[in-house]
């Protein structure tokens, strides 16, 4: 009875319980997460049935073994809250077993990943200090008060068949209350768009998850999704999605709507049916004002807003100056911040939020991208990068997209490093990028270009991190950020390279350029950012980066309404009035009228000029005194659901694949049709 009793069931149950109940408490305050809501009440509920289902398996084991498996839970606990905290910080979005490709940006980073750590994030270990400081001093003292109790005053014989009995009972009971608070509406934020209980099933939102379950739930449910099939989309009442105006862009749906009559598969129905009926964007001022000129795209590594500098970036400031440049532009960060934004600038639709979306279906094909978009416009089209393919398939992703010809680091025969320190230089990158695209002008080009020099680490030497220190010589800036703005020297000097060979070419008045950030520096902290930009970097700010389209012949003008990349590839089609349909796409065009002026992040947040909305937290931050209502917020919130959700959906499904498919075989089959009819008549006549 007393070896029984030394297994100590409720002990270890209380043990684990204050443990995880304080590790939780100190991950919100430290993650600035809301504590005591009743979400928090859930949470607590999901951490006895894990301290009850753990202390049952314990007690079959003896004290030693016993003691040593709650040490080592406990510590695996806190390093697991300790690594989500410092992942967040660094990649911008909680780790998934989902987006296990992008712990290469970790693995490869070890030494910036560590340094990149807040020192509040430390005191998450305070609950295991505790813990083995009470094993130490006070075990013993406390297990002899217990066996005197229990064993010496009332002789309660605690059978393993009434052990486990009662374990299973209490275990059952808590099943079914913390079941309650998944479903019960009580228990469900008002503007939540995603269900507590279809969360549960498929934690598809991590941040979201964590709020709602807590950190180490999320980490159960987590490794739970690599064996459950992600729950199917529920999509909202689309009438405000799909806005009908009385527009001049017209499209002749028949063939789509014998698709969706002959087509039996729900979800491509479901799929075919929201973007039928989305809103088509009008042509506006801005339709054809660069039609028939060649266009560059360039995905800049790593730039935010400190790029905006005339004295020391002067061949961009000319660019920003002097072009369409959009003040309130923003780079998303999400599971693969670089890869995953490229998909995005390309495609015109979300990724889905917890995977490496362009790796993964990297196989789909797109035939709304960019690059096909401009292949039926009878361009020349290419992409490059000055890197290899160690972290994106770059020669697949793109050849799918409809890039005429892929040219990797390798294939451009510049120098680059191979340790990860160094990168190649953009300088080199752009002199062989045009040597290349020039050879043969003929014929309008599109060009796709993904820099690299701007990289991070910023805290160790390198050949672009100290090239340039000079430039910030007479500053008291930070030597990681002074590395940085040496790298996005190198980058201002492949621009100025691109600008003189095309004006040497002849060719500058008919080129277009487009400039955005795939992403804001993150191996920078915000105090390091902070020492050049002033102002307050949260409600998603640091996200800010620079988005500019330039061309020499238009007047210059500041731009802004709130974007980002998702809208890029609808907003040029119609700047050179391309052949394309708007509703196929998740983003929209800027410029037109129809456009919602708001920015959607990764996790569903959203904001403009006069509102932040915290999708993980559902809390709201007004700019002005003007307020929405809840159901307009509502609203907002379930509109940007639908688009993520569908976008999800269609990269799932390669729809896009499917559809251009099935709309060729009913043009083949109505052609068909045709010529049978006419022959029938002529025999007939």
């Amino acid at each position: 009875m007393k070896k029984l009793l030394n297994n100590n069931l409720i002990k270890n149950y209380f043990i684990l319980l204050v443990f995880m109940t304080v590790l939780e408490i100190l991950f919100r305050v430290i993650s600035n997460i809301p504590v005591f809501n009743i979400a928090f009440l859930r949470i607590f509920i999901g951490l006895n049935f894990i301290a009850l289902i753990t202390s049952f398996i314990l007690s079959w084991m003896n004290k030693k073994y016993s003691k040593f498996f709650v040490v080592l839970i406990s510590l695996v606990y806190s390093a697991y809250a300790f690594f989500q905290m410092g992942f967040n910080n660094f990649i911008g979005v909680y780790a998934s077993v989902n987006s296990s490709s992008q712990l290469g940006a970790v693995t490869d980073y070890v030494r910036e990943f560590l340094l990149s750590f807040l020192p509040k994030f430390y005191l998450i270990f305070i609950p295991f200090i505790l813990l083995i400081l009470y094993y130490v001093f006070l075990d013993k003292f406390t297990e002899l008060k217990l066996n005197k109790k229990f064993v010496l005053k009332r002789h309660i014989k605690y059978e393993p068949g009434i052990r486990t009995i009662s374990t299973i009972l209490v275990l059952v009971a808590l099943g079914l209350v913390y079941r309650g608070t998944l479903v019960n509406s009580a228990f469900q934020d008002d503007l939540q768009t995603t269900s507590n209980e279809d969360l549960f099933k498929y934690p598809s939102i991590p941040s979201l998850a964590i709020n709602q379950f807590g950190v180490i739930t999320f980490g159960f449910l987590d490794v739970k999704s690599l064996y459950v099939e992600m729950p199917d989309a529920y999509i909202f009442d689309a009438t405000d999605d799909n806005i009908s105006f009385d527009v001049d862009r017209k499209f002749d749906d028949t063939l789509w709507h014998d698709v969706i009559e002959n087509e039996t598969d729900e979800t491509l129905n479901m799929i075919s049916n929201y973007l039928i009926n989305s809103t088509i964007t009008d042509y506006n001022e801005y339709t054809g004002l660069f039609e028939g000129k060649n266009l560059i795209m360039i995905m800049m590594e790593s730039v935010n807003e400190i790029f905006i500098n005339p004295d020391l970036y002067p061949n961009f400031y000319k660019l920003y100056s002097e072009g369409l440049a959009f003040t309130n532009n923003y780079s998303p960060r999400n599971s693969c911040a670089t890869g995953n934004n490229e998909f995005s600038a390309m495609t015109g639709l979300y990724s889905i939020q917890n995977n490496c979306t362009a790796n993964i279906y990297r196989r789909n094909e797109y035939y709304t991208s960019i690059f096909n978009l401009f292949n039926n416009a009878g361009y020349k089209t290419s992409s490059m990068h000055d890197y290899t393919e160690a972290y994106y398939y770059r020669s697949i992703i793109h050849a799918n997209m409809g890039s005429g010809a892929y040219y990797g680091v390798g294939d451009l025969g510049i120098p680059y490093y191979n340790e990860y320190r160094n990168w190649a230089s953009d300088e080199d990158f752009m002199d062989v990028a045009m040597d290349i695209t020039l050879e043969d002008t003929t014929e309008p080009f599109m060009l796709w270009l993904t820099t690299v020099s701007s990289h991070q680490p910023y805290n160790v030497s390198s050949v672009e991190g100290d090239k340039y220190l000079s430039i910030t010589e007479d500053t008291d800036y930070s030597m990681d950020l002074r590395r940085y703005m040496s790298k996005l020297k190198t980058l201002d000097n492949a621009l100025g390279i691109l600008l003189e060979r095309l004006e040497s070419s002849g060719i500058l008045d008919d080129t277009v350029i487009v400039l955005f950030g795939d992403h804001y520096p993150y191996g920078l902290k915000d105090d390091v950012i902070n020492q050049v930009l002033d102002y307050n970097l949260d409600d998603y700010e640091r996200e800010r980066t620079p988005l500019v389209i330039y061309n020499s012949e238009i007047e210059a003008q500041k731009i802004d309404k709130y974007t980002s990349y998702v809208n890029l590839t609808p907003t040029i089609a119609n700047l050179f009035n391309l052949d394309y349909d708007p509703r196929l796409y998740m983003g929209s065009d800027v410029l037109s009228d129809e456009y919602l002026n708001i920015v959607a992040f990764a996790d569903g947040s959203w904001k403009n000029d006069k509102v932040y909305y915290n999708a993980a937290t559902s809390e709201i931050t007004y700019y002005v005194e003007d307020s929405y209502t809840i159901d307009e917020i509502r609203a907002i919130n379930e509109r940007i659901t639908n688009k993520m959700q569908i976008s999800s959906l269609i990269i799932q499904n390669d729809y896009y694949t499917y559809l251009d498919n099935a709309l060729k075989e009913q043009e083949v089959e109505k052609e068909t049709y045709a010529s049978v009819d006419t022959q029938s008549s002529v025999q007939g006549g």
